[in-house]
């Protein structure tokens, strides 16, 4: 029930937004904009240029709120979005002659040594998923990363169900093949 009561809470806040209501996107921001990081982060690799994507993102969907079809998922369309939105600040970036950097949270808890092998691994794991093609990465993104079913992965990806399992499918392989060398079978 609760989570009928959150869709119907969405749904409303979505339809006040298309009609204008700032402050039902500013809502619908707020539910959403974590997720939207964690994709875009994931997708580029550098915390800053999430950061970008996802004001990016944000003016993106204000900006075009009107194409948004009810009934369907705005967590998807969102994500959607923010891959798209990812790879275009990538693209600036990378045209600039930018460098890719990370900005690491550090578990105060944790001795010296967790923190550095956490690093160490969460580069390897960043720069293995970068090294994906973006179709594949992006679908690896979304299931892993956006918690997105393999329906609201097709759908916001505007692909068949079977073309996200094979992606997903080769992604996880492509991961397992860089990074076993790396940490061997811990993966």
């Amino acid at each position: 029930m609760l989570a009928a009561q959150k869709v119907e809470t969405e749904t409303a806040m979505t339809a006040r937004a298309q009609q204008g209501d700032r402050e039902a996107f500013t809502e619908l921001v707020r539910s959403h904009y974590t997720g939207v990081v964690n994709v875009v982060f994931r997708m580029c690799g550098d915390a800053r240029l999430a950061e970008d994507a996802a004001q990016e993102t944000f003016i993106k969907a204000w900006l075009n709120l009107s194409a948004f079809r009810a009934g369907t998922s705005m967590r998807s369309w969102l994500f959607r979005i923010g891959i798209n939105a990812a790879l275009n600040v990538l693209r600036r970036e990378r045209g600039a002659g930018a460098s890719l950097e990370s900005t690491w949270l550090v578990d105060p808890a944790a001795g010296p040594e967790a923190v550095l092998l956490k690093r160490e691994r969460s580069a390897a794991v960043q720069r293995a998923i970068l090294s994906l093609t973006e179709a594949n990465r992006a679908t690896l993104v979304l299931r892993e990363y956006g918690g997105l079913s393999y329906a609201e992965i097709a759908a916001a990806l505007d692909i068949p169900a079977g073309t996200v399992m094979s992606r997903l499918n080769y992604a996880r392989t492509r991961l397992r093949e860089i990074l076993t060398p790396e940490f061997g079978e811990r993966i």
